[in-house]
């Protein structure tokens, strides 16, 4: 079963102490990098000397999310100053199938990002195809911190993990703005498993406590449970002739080894040959 990743973004951090405030985090999955151009999006952060020097004290990996404009220029410096994951712009790139291999061979995991108007159907080839390792679905509009999640993103996240579901590789579906222990209940529920917190974060009495960590996870606890209960609802029929084999019974099956909310259906009969085969991974 897919795993819940907590990544607290800088922006929210006190820029005077970013080297404690990354050590503050030493219990996350990674640290979110917000690269900002004020040109993609109205405000300016940093760029690769400062991120890689930051890189360098960090105790986690860094998760970079660049907001800027050609991205086909500047992602790939990312993954050669050593950042683990890059994320760059549909709206950004000219060739994001170019583009993330690039960054592959550079070492990095390649992320796509889509800002809360894009809508993820003209890249569902590129996300079955196995070319990205994290896909971003912008929960609030980029630029700025602080903002409320929009509610309105929900109906997109549960479409990509649905397409996800297909995928030749393991895919995180991450989302990134407003993020609190209810609004990661809602995100869980509909399929995503990978969480950029940074006022909820960074805006508690201290970072270094990890009780943030304790409470997103019961949160993401409970939305996940609520999608598998909805799959099993789903899943109307016993079992299902298949040319590679059978599937159990949803009344057999305790978890699936997949994140649960990747699969929300209609009924097994509507199941692509792919689904059917991601289904027999289901646990007995």
């Amino acid at each position: 079963m897919t795993h819940l990743r907590i990544h607290p973004s800088i922006l929210s951090a006190d820029f005077a102490r970013l080297g404690e405030e990354l050590a503050a985090i030493s219990t996350a999955d990674a640290a979110h990098i917000d690269v900002m151009d004020n040109h993609f999006v109205p405000n300016l952060t940093w760029g690769p000397p400062v991120v890689q020097r930051l890189r360098e004290v960090s105790p986690v990996p860094f998760d970079v999310h660049l907001m800027i404009e050609d991205a086909d220029r500047w992602a790939p410096r990312y993954a050669e100053i050593g950042c683990e994951s890059v994320t760059f712009h549909a709206e950004a790139a000219i060739a994001p199938i170019k583009l993330a291999r690039q960054l592959r061979s550079n070492g990095a995991q390649a992320g796509m990002a889509l800002r809360p108007a894009t809508p993820v159907e003209p890249y569902l080839d590129l996300l079955a195809g196995g070319e990205l390792d994290l896909l971003l679905v912008m929960t609030v509009e980029p630029g700025f911190g602080g903002q409320a999640f929009l509610e309105v993103t929900l109906p997109k996240i549960r479409r990509a993990a649905q397409a996800l579901l297909g995928s030749q590789v393991p895919v995180a579906l991450q989302v990134d703005g407003g993020i609190t222990e209810e609004t990661i209940v809602r995100a869980a529920e509909v399929g995503a498993d990978t969480f950029v917190a940074g006022s909820a974060v960074y805006g508690a009495a201290s970072a270094a406590d990890a009780g943030w960590r304790d409470r997103f996870a019961d949160a993401w606890e409970r939305g996940s449970g609520r999608a598998w209960q909805e799959i099993r609802s789903l899943i109307r029929v016993s079992r299902v002739d298949h040319p590679e084999g059978m599937l159990v019974s949803p009344e057999q099956v305790s978890a699936p080894r997949q994140t649960p909310a990747l699969l929300v259906v209609d009924g097994v009969d509507d199941l692509s040959a792919e689904q059917l085969s991601a289904l027999r991974g289901l646990e007995a």
